[in-house]
């Protein structure tokens, strides 16, 4: 890869006060951005009707947005680390405008699928390339600023359903999907433009060798440890997908409504964004992969007590529970792409680990549609997920013990 154009040498960089400024302007660029991964999820219900589908067709436009998403995080995460943010940022809210308000006319759910592709495409500029880029800024803290870029992830699944339910409610989800249409260029292009300064060209001559110290204490490659985190990725979020896609339409089922499952939906989030930062801050002290460890174990009991407690309160706490303990789990493999892969690829590493994380929401959304359609019931579909949790701990398991192992059988052979 050529070298990137950057500004002249400035030792201050890392760790410093504009670090932090740059942190906020990114939270608040990833929250408007990343609006698409959640509209659909409150209108899930409403498309179901209008277009007369099922279940499983109506979670058709989750999937291809995030299918969109994943797609589009790594175009333009290999286009932040070639020409910087503020590119795939500026393309990111031109698609979102188009995305949404094309969608608004849409007469069919195929349609609205499709442009649904263009939305997750957009939204993907306010996620794997903010947290890249965002992490180039930092070194002590490194853990908590990347946990802060992906916090707007969450943070927009905690603002973004209420405005939208709200608006729906009032106005109709076509009206709706225009005003986001219109809204996200007008806040995110002076966002970006705020973000056009670039790390130092000693900031990644510091992180290479870093880097390659590192992954040589690990004992794999650079390739291999990419392709255990892509599969780990993939199947934490093939669990973690269940709850979030389709607790509006179970509270629904149940008879609780689908205002009240808006409103689940929006603490789980939001205790999300709480989980995030709370593991960045533990992640900077005992590290990434124990963190990540801690927070899939978690996860799975969380998806165990949804198999055997439906009632309203209950669905309140363990939904709660969800937020808190799953919210920092995807931010962890950018804080181990960071520390053990070159850093001048981060954008594109970063990318295809939570390009495998979207995949992961988008088949386990639709899977878990289809098993609802199959049996009339969300049980098998909590099932499926926490068996999907299950590999992903023994991938990270396995990763955590495999440099001791080394070390040990290499002092047994050295004896």
């Amino acid at each position: 890869m050529s070298a990137l154009p950057r500004e002249a040498d400035r030792p201050g960089d890392v760790d410093s006060a504009y670090s932090w400024l740059r942190l906020v302007l990114t939270l608040i660029l990833g929250t408007v951005a990343c609006v698409g991964n959640w509209s659909v999820v409150v209108v899930l219900p409403t498309l179901q009707v209008e277009f007369d589908t099922l279940r499983g067709g109506a979670s058709l436009p989750y999937t291809c947005t995030m299918l969109g998403f994943a797609v589009g995080g790594v175009v333009m995460g290999r286009l932040a680390d070639r020409a910087g943010i503020v590119v795939p940022i500026l393309i990111g809210a031109v698609l979102l405008c188009a995305g949404y308000v094309l969608a608004a006319f849409t007469s069919n759910i195929w349609q609205f699928a499709a442009l649904s592709i263009v939305i997750g495409l957009g939204s993907a500029a306010g996620f794997a390339p903010l947290i890249s880029d965002l992490s180039h800024w930092f070194r002590k803290h490194r853990a908590l600023a990347v946990t802060f870029a992906a916090s707007g992830s969450y943070l927009a699944g905690a603002v973004w359903p209420l405005v939208i339910e709200y608006f729906q409610s009032d106005y109709g989800w076509r009206a709706t999907h225009i005003g986001i249409g219109l809204f996200a260029p007008v806040a995110m292009v002076p966002l970006a433009l705020a973000l056009t300064r670039r790390p130092a060209t000693t900031t990644y001559a510091a992180a290479e060798a870093a880097t390659e110290a590192a992954r040589g204490e690990l004992g794999l490659s650079a390739n291999a440890l990419q392709a255990i985190l892509v599969v780990a990725g993939f199947a934490c979020c093939m669990a973690m997908s269940m709850p979030q896609v389709h607790i509006v339409a179970y509270c629904g089922d149940l008879g609780y409504g689908v205002a009240i499952g808006t409103q689940i939906i929006a603490l789980m989030l939001g205790l999300g964004v709480v989980s995030r930062l709370a593991s960045g801050v533990v992640a900077d002290r005992i590290g990434a992969g124990p963190m990540l460890l801690i927070g899939s174990a978690m996860q799975g009991a969380a998806l165990l007590l949804y198999l055997f407690f439906n009632s309203l309160s209950s669905l309140w706490v363990i939904s709660g529970l969800f937020g808190l303990f799953q919210g920092g789990i995807v931010p962890m493999y950018a804080v181990i792409i960071r520390q053990f892969l070159p850093p001048r690829e981060a954008g594109a590493r970063i990318s295809l680990v939570l390009m495998a994380t979207v995949l992961g929401m988008a088949c386990g959304g639709l899977a878990s549609g289809f098993i609802y359609d199959v049996t009339q019931s969300y049980r098998l579909a909590f099932l499926h997920g926490f068996l999907w949790n299950v590999v992903n701990l023994v991938l990270v398991g396995w990763l955590l013990i495999w440099p001791k192992w080394r070390q040990r059988s290499g002092a047994a052979l050295a004896r």
